[in-house]
Order: structure tokens, then C-alpha cells, then sequence
């Protein structure tokens, strides 16, 4: 009976402080569960992002003699297959074509025999550019290094076996040739086997007329591939689907018993994706975990609000009779109370936020009722340790007497004493030259081993950073209120006027508590504009990634004998170009190695496409292109090309590139000026960058492959102009930004950070309400006696007004200047800890201006009411309030 009685008076007279003690849970619970929410979205998607793209999921190699048909049965055994075809893959000594009176000739090649359905089957392998999808199709490269097109006739040159040959119906690209092509059965390390520079496609019929009579003389040069489409059902994790990837390969191969060997691209793509997921789970470590423990103390905080309140009435209890087992009793079930009601809050929260966060999938999958659980169980320990524990302690020690404030000299906290705020950002700064000057990765995902890893000392320098700046700016605030107040009475002299110098002194009495309100406002600061910044310099630098990728707003690209480059004077009149700039995309030998060779304008490919100075390993990029553009025959290479080769800057560099006039390739001198580690458009590995009027000068060729344009609107809408331009120009492929950053976003820059974005800066947004408007209005409650004697003793409104304005201004101005400092150190640590996250890394943070602004005036906005409550508050109930003697300063 009497719990209940304590229960109604609790919800009857203590309904506020309840509310927002069960408010901090509810936020706790809330924001736990999102993010576990996230991190499982975030998985699910990477997972089925990645098994979408996968052209083909398994290539099985069969062995000479293998029974095709016991093949099959094992691959439908194995696991559900979507699509399965069979695929032959034949050497050839070179290609031969007589055009007019020269005859050109290539090296080594490949010929490859594909069903009639294949490309149906597996449309991504098989770009059409020219011609009909079907009969025998010529790559590219191979169509311009021989100088064909459709019609034209191509000797094919056997191995071991008279050359033949075959008319060309069509050219093509394959844009998944490094798969397509890759060595079955290498040895794991084995470096991955490049493309053929040489290649035809022919119907299977044709392909194996001509090359079953080779495979009798030469079997060694004739393989064959069964290439498979699973419609197997994976677990949404990317680990586990690596896993069960693995497991069904390795039985399949177990099946037939040597006779096949399995090239198995589903586990190679979900093998990198475990990265990514990882780093999911460090994005929530290093963004949402501080919003977590932000809740938590403030939660702690409003309950430390009424602890003068809960001892007096613990003593009257104890007078009354009370057993400590009985008071701790009544507290337990007012903290079961706040904790059942804050989870439930929390989780009708998370699911309301999630329906309006639509990027963040809150259905209770096995990761989601995890983090859930997790939620409710920290709620509950919120709960117990800010109601039960101080109960507890509070009943062992407090007297039956009415315990009155100590006065006399209030000794340093433990940390002053020990300088623990110096040694945290002394630890910060060791950590963070660390990781700055020695590299590190912070994810580890051996390729092909289960285990992966995070390596946790990467997060020591923002945490340091975080534990030890919070101390030093509560250290300085204790400074500025001990012996600041010849300065607090300038400040506040156009607020208080005479009266500055007794508001100033009543600070130093009320520092203790002043100085927990500016912590914690300085905590939810630096929350939300770590957060904010990091978020924003992330977003933007997907934008960056896909602009390096898709090389500017919209790109066309082309081939040498149709180029795009030939359109750029009507491209120009469409509506949507604010500017446009062509570049040449050719292919030149270092050595024996074929490399993608770019030809810029380096005075104006700024115009269309954002070049980074970390694109650039020998000085900014403004340097780099100036250097180019001084130096004719000038040669951009990459780092893998430099140290391989063993080149300075200066050094002579001999390419081979294929001229126009009888379209062998012959050596052009370059000079290197510079490394380039990333352009616009270019592969991750080796490729060289040049001047165009160079290489036109050199090859007698002024073809401009691609065409790059900058809009002056959304690129969505340009791109769909141009392809209306170029639908004439045989082989021409359009893409926008837009499309290409959604393309990239099935894997890490990958994570699209929005819904996490919105989830945690609305959240930064709340409690920056709550520490700045909450937290002052609770504390200025506690000292609402002291402003009832005020107003008895005939303060007035404005004079009244000055101490509550006063300790308003000052905890929401100290909290936001040192909040911001410290936020904006934070996002800088972010940004170096996760470098991995970038590709490439951003120059500078981006500053989210408008979002800042909102904060500031929510700020702004909840002091005032807070403010503007305690004055009304302290007018009201004056008689009431000098004969509670439960209200004390």
C-alpha cells in the first residue's frame, strides 16, 4: 500500500522532474535502437547492392575430360541457379585486317564462343557499341587497332591449326573483363591476370567449328567456363553471406571431385564488403556512441537536480520510521517506473523516427530486436543508477536531521588534482601524430579469411580528446568564476548594471552547479557540430568521388573512329551547359604493359571537372596542371608506374602509341613532370595523363573520345538533352553524377550517411533544447526560494531578471564557444581516423552554415524560455515558496 501511495504522490508532485528523467531514457533507448537499425539497413543494402552488380557469380573452370553434363548437375545441386551458360575461351596467335593498301596486324588475342542467350542471361558482360548484339563481335580496341568496322574481314591466326576467317557483324565493349577474364584456379596472392588487348566474339556454333579441331592438336590453349547466376538467398550480413558464399562453392567443388575449379566472384565481391560493414560499425561507434552517453548524462543530470530535494525527503522518511530497505524499496520501483515507461517511449520514438527516416529499416530482423534489447537493458541502467544508487547511498549516510550546505573552502575534484585533462590531450596528440605520420588501417578484412577486425587504438585520439578537452574547459570555466569577475562584471554590466558585481560574486557560490550546466552544454555543442561537420565533408565527398568517377556533372563518352568530341559544337547550344571540355582516351605500351592514356587541356579541364589536390602526389593540383601545360611533351604517371619503372621527374619516358596514318603503334618521346594518383574518369591503377595537342601532334589523330560538361541546372536533365544529341553517334553512352553516385553507393562512401545524417542531427538538435533549456530551467528551479526572497525584499522584475538572464547568457555562451572549439577538433580527428572512408581524402572540412545556424537559434530559442519561465516562476507563489523549506538554494 504504501508503494502506491509514494507512486500517486510522485506522479502528483513530482509529474516534471519524472517526465524528464523518463525523457533521457526514452532518448537512450531511442537512439540505440536507430542505430542498430542503421548498421542493419546499412548491412542489408551493401549486401544486396553488391549480389545485384555481381554480373556473374561463379565461373567453373573445367578440367580437360570433365564430364559437362555431371558439371551441371553438381552447379544445380550446389545451390538455386538463376542462369547458367556455356562459355568457351580459345587463344589465338594474332589478328590480321587488310584495309585499302596496308595491312595491320596485333599480337596475341583471345577468341571466346558465347551461347545465342547469353547476353540475355548475363546482360551486363556485353556492351554493344556498334552494330547488331549478335554474330561475330569485335572488342573495341581491337576494332581500332586493326582498323575495321562491321563488314570488314578479320584472319584469325589458330594455334597449331591454318588461320581463318570470319566477317564482322558488330563492335563491343566489355566492361567486366577483368573478371571475365580472370585465372580460375590461381593461387590465393597470385596477382590478378590483366584483359587481353586483342579479343573477338563469336557464336558458339562458329567458335566451335573453328576451335574444337584446336583444342585435338593444342588443348592447352582451349578452355571452357561455365558461367552461373545464383538466385540463392544469402543472410543480409555481409559476413555471414561471405560465409555461405564460400560454403556453397566449396561443397560444389567437393561435389565433382576435382574434375572443375570455381572462380567464385560472389565470395571475392562479399569479401570486400565486410570491410564496409565494419566500418558501419565504426561510423556508429565514432558518431552515434557519444549521443548515447550526451542522453545518459543528461539524464544523470536532471535526477542530480533534485538530490538536495530526495535527502530531505529521505530524512522525513527516516524520522517517520523508514527502514533503508523500505526507502531504497520506494526509490527501486520509482526507477522501474521511469525505466518501463522511458523504454516503451524510447522504442514508439524509434519506430516514429524511422517511419519518417525512411533510409533506416526498422523491421525486426535479428540485428534490429538485438540493438533493441540493448536499448531497454541500458535504459533500465540509466534508470537504477541515477534514482536507485544515489538512494542508496543518500540512506546510509543522510541523519534524521535536515542536512544544511557546508560552508568553508570546497576542495579540487579529483581530476584537477591529478591533470587528468592534460594528460588526456597529451594521449590525444601522441595518438594522433601516430596515426598521421606512420599510417595505420583501422579495418582489417584479410582477403578470403573469415575474421575481421577493427583497430580500436585508432579511436584513443578522439576520445582523449573529447575526455581531456571537456575537463580543460571545465577547469578554465572554474577559473573564470573563482577569479574571473572583474571580467564577468564588464560582461554583464549592460544586463545587470549595478548590480553586475553582485551577480558576479553570486556565480562563485553557485559555480559547483554552474559549471555542470556549461559541461553539459558544451558536450551536446560539441556532439552536434562534430557530428554535423564529419556528415557533411562525408556527403560531400561522395559527391567528389562520383565526379571523379563519372569525371564531371555529365560525360559522353565514345570511340576513336565515332568520337563525341565531333558533337561538342551542338552540345553547346543545349540549355543546361554552363561549360564543357573534351578529352582524348587512348592507349599507350610502357614496356610491354597497355595503359589508358588521357589527353587534357590542363589550362581548362578545371572548367568541368573538380581536381583535387590529393589527386596529385608532386605538389596541389593548380601546380601539377601548370607544370603540364609549361611543358609540351609533359607526362603524367602514376605511383605504381614510377616504381616500377624507377622514373624521376625530368626522365625521358618512351610510350608507344598507335598513329593514324598506318595505325601501328611507334615510340613517342615524353617527359614526366609529375605523379597522379587519381583524374577524372581514370582506373585505380596504372594510367598517364598528357597534353592533347601533344598526342594529336604525335599520332596524326585529333579524336576527342569524351566529352565532359558542367550543368547549370540538375545533370539528370542535361544528360537526358545530350543523349538526344549524340543518339546518332554509333557506341555513345551518356551518364550523369547523380546516377554514377548512387552506382558507387552500394558499397562504403558507399554507406549513404543521409538517414544516419538526419537521425543523429536531430537528435544533436533535441539535446542541445534539452541541456541549454531543461537543465537551466531545473537548476534555476532548485534556487527559486533564493528568488522568491528576492522579490520579498522588493527586487524588481528588471533586477530580478538581471541574475536569471545573467547565468542564462553565461552557460549557453561558454557552452557554445568551447562546444563549437571542441567540435569542430573533433570532426578533424574524425575525418584522419577514418581516412579509409575517403576516396580520395577531402582537402579541408565542409561546414554545414545553415545547420550550425538552426543550432544556435534552438539554443537561443530554449534559453529564452527557460529564462523567461524562472522569472515568471519566481514572481509567482512567493508566501508558497518561503515557507518550503524543501526549496533551497
Amino acid at each position: 500500500m504504501i508503494q502506491l501511495m509514494w507512486l500517486k504522490a510522485l506522479l502528483k508532485r513530482r509529474k516534471s522532474r519524472l517526465f524528464g528523467v523518463m525523457t533521457g531514457v526514452a532518448i537512450t533507448v531511442a537512439l540505440l535502437t536507430l542505430l542498430g537499425g542503421f548498421i542493419a539497413s546499412s548491412d542489408a543494402s551493401m549486401t544486396k547492392q553488391t549480389i545485384r552488380n555481381i554480373p556473374v557469380d561463379w565461373q567453373v573452370l573445367l578440367t580437360p575430360g570433365a564430364d559437362i553434363k555431371a558439371i551441371n548437375n553438381a552447379i544445380s545441386e550446389a545451390g538455386k541457379v538463376q542462369a547458367a551458360a556455356e562459355v568457351g575461351y580459345a587463344d589465338a596467335a594474332g589478328f590480321a585486317a587488310k584495309t585499302g593498301n596496308t595491312t595491320q596486324t596485333t599480337g596475341p588475342g583471345k577468341v571466346v564462343g558465347l551461347p545465342a542467350d547469353y547476353r540475355h542471361l548475363f546482360p551486363a558482360e556485353v556492351r554493344s557499341l556498334l552494330g547488331p548484339p549478335a554474330g561475330v563481335l569485335i572488342a573495341q580496341q581491337t576494332a581500332s587497332n586493326l582498323q575495321v568496322s562491321i563488314g570488314d574481314i578479320v584472319t584469325i591466326s589458330r594455334i597449331g591449326l591454318p588461320p581463318v576467317q570470319v566477317k564482322v557483324d558488330g563492335v563491343v565493349d566489355l566492361p567486366q573483363a577483368d573478371s571475365f577474364f580472370q585465372a580460375v584456379g590461381a593461387p590465393a596472392g597470385t596477382s590478378p591476370q590483366a584483359p587481353p588487348d586483342n579479343l573477338i566474339l563469336l557464336p558458339a556454333p562458329v567458335y566451335h567449328h573453328l576451335f574444337d579441331p584446336q583444342a585435338k592438336v593444342r588443348p592447352d590453349t582451349v578452355r571452357t567456363q561455365i558461367h552461373v547466376k545464383l538466385a540463392e538467398q544469402l543472410s543480409p550480413s555481409p559476413s555471414e553471406a561471405f560465409v555461405q558464399a564460400q560454403k556453397l562453392a566449396n561443397h560444389f567443388e567437393a561435389a565433382v571431385a576435382g574434375s572443375a575449379v570455381v572462380g567464385d566472384n560472389l565470395a571475392a565481391r562479399l569479401d570486400g564488403v565486410r570491410e564496409d560493414s565494419l566500418y558501419t560499425r565504426v561510423l556508429f561507434i565514432i558518431l552515434g556512441l557519444p549521443g548515447v552517453l550526451l542522453a545518459i548524462f543528461l539524464t544523470l543530470a536532471v535526477t542530480a537536480s533534485g538530490s538536495q530535494r530526495r535527502r530531505q525527503e529521505q530524512a522525513l522518511l527516516r524520522i517517520r520510521g523508514a527502514s533503508m530497505k523500505q526507502i531504497v524499496t520506494l526509490q527501486s520501483m520509482e526507477a522501474v517506473v521511469i525505466g518501463i515507461g522511458g523504454i516503451a517511449a524510447g522504442i514508439l520514438l524509434a519506430i516514429a523516427m524511422s517511419l519518417f527516416l525512411k533510409s533506416i529499416h526498422m523491421g525486426w530482423d535479428r540485428t534490429t530486436v538485438q540493438w533493441s534489447f540493448i536499448g531497454a537493458a541500458a535504459g533500465l541502467l540509466v534508470s537504477a543508477c541515477s534514482i536507485v544508487l544515489p538512494a542508496w547511498r543518500d540512506a546510509r549516510t543522510v541523519s534524521v536531521s535536515i542536512s544544511k550546505t557546508s560552508v568553508g573552502r570546497i576542495r579540487k575534484p579529483l581530476w584537477r588534482r591529478l591533470y587528468l585533462d592534460y594528460l588526456f590531450l597529451i594521449l590525444s596528440v601522441i595518438f594522433f601524430w601516430r596515426a598521421s605520420s606512420t599510417g595505420y588501417q583501422l579495418v582489417l578484412a584479410p582477403e578470403g579469411v573469415v575474421k575481421t577486425s577493427v583497430n580500436y587504438e585508432a579511436f584513443i585520439a578522439p576520445l582523449s580528446l573529447w575526455l581531456g578537452g571537456t575537463l580543460l574547459l571545465m577547469r578554465v570555466g572554474n577559473l573564470l568564476l573563482e577569479r574571473g569577475s572583474g571580467i564577468l562584471n564588464v560582461l554583464f554590466h549592460p544586463i545587470a548594471g549595478n548590480l553586475s558585481h553582485v551577480v558576479s560574486q553570486s556565480y562563485f557560490r553557485q559555480r559547483g552547479t554552474l559549471i555542470k550546466g556549461i559541461m553539459l552544454v558544451v558536450l551536446a555543442f560539441s556532439f552536434a557540430v562534430s557530428t554535423s561537420v564529419f556528415n557533411t565533408t562525408y556527403n560531400s565527398q561522395s559527391q567528389v568521388d562520383a565526379e571523379l568517377t563519372n569525371g564531371s556533372d555529365v560525360m559522353i563518352t565514345g570511340s576513336t573512329a565515332y568520337p563525341p568530341g565531333n558533337k561538342v559544337g551542338q552540345l553547346k547550344k543545349l540549355s543546361g551547359v554552363s561549360a564543357i571540355e573534351t578529352m582524348q582516351h587512348r592507349f599507350a605500351y610502357v614496356g610491354s604493359d597497355l595503359q589508358d592514356l588521357y589527353g587534357i587541356d590542363p589550362n581548362r579541364i578545371t572548367d568541368v571537372s573538380t581536381l583535387s589536390d590529393s589527386y596529385f602526389g608532386s605538389g596541389s593540383a593548380k601546380t601539377t596542371l601548370k607544370a603540364l601545360a609549361n611543358t609540351p611533351d609533359g607526362l603524367l604517371v602514376s605511383q605504381e608506374t614510377i616504381d616500377d619503372y624507377q622514373l624521376q621527374p625530368g626522365d625521358t619516358i618512351h610510350l608507344r602509341l598507335q598513329t593514324a596514318k598506318d595505325h601501328q603503334y611507334h615510340v613517342v618521346p615524353f617527359h614526366l613532370v609529375g605523379m597522379v594518383k587519381e583524374f577524372p574518369t581514370a582506373p585505380k591503377d596504372s594510367f598517364l595523363v598528357a597534353n592533347a595537342s601533344y598526342i594529336a601532334a604525335q599520332t596524326g589523330n585529333t579524336a576527342q573520345e569524351i566529352v565532359m560538361m558542367k550543368a547549370n541546372g540538375a545533370p539528370i536533365d542535361l544528360a537526358r538533352e545530350a543523349v538526344k544529341a549524340v543518339s546518332d553517334l554509333p557506341g555513345a553512352k551518356v551518364t550523369d553524377v547523380g546516377s554514377v553516385q548512387n552506382t558507387i553507393s552500394s558499397s562504403l562512401t558507399a554507406v549513404n550517411v543521409s538517414g544516419l545524417t538526419k537521425l543523429e542531427l536531430g537528435f544533436a538538435l533535441l539535446m542541445i533544447a534539452w541541456s541549454t533549456g531543461v537543465i537551466l530551467a531545473l537548476g534555476m528551479a532548485e534556487r527559486r526560494r533564493t528568488y522568491s526572497i528576492l522579490t520579498a525584499l522588493g527586487a524588481k522584475k528588471k533586477q530580478l531578471g538581471s541574475f536569471i538572464w545573467s547565468e542564462g547568457i553565461l552557460i549557453l555562451s561558454l557552452g557554445a564557444i568551447f562546444g563549437c572549439a571542441l567540435g569542430f577538433g573533433e570532426a578533424q580527428m574524425f575525418v584522419k581516423v577514418l581516412t579509409g572512408v575517403f576516396d580520395p581524402p577531402p582537402d579541408y572540412l565542409q561546414i554545414p552554415w545553415s545547420y550550425l545556424m538552426t543550432l544556435i537559434i534552438f539554443a537561443v530559442l530554449s534559453t529564452m524560455t527557460a529564462v523567461w519561465g524562472a522569472i515568471r516562476m519566481a514572481r509567482q507563489g512567493v508566501v508558497k515558496a518561503l515557507r518550503n523549506t524543501n526549496l533551497s538554494f
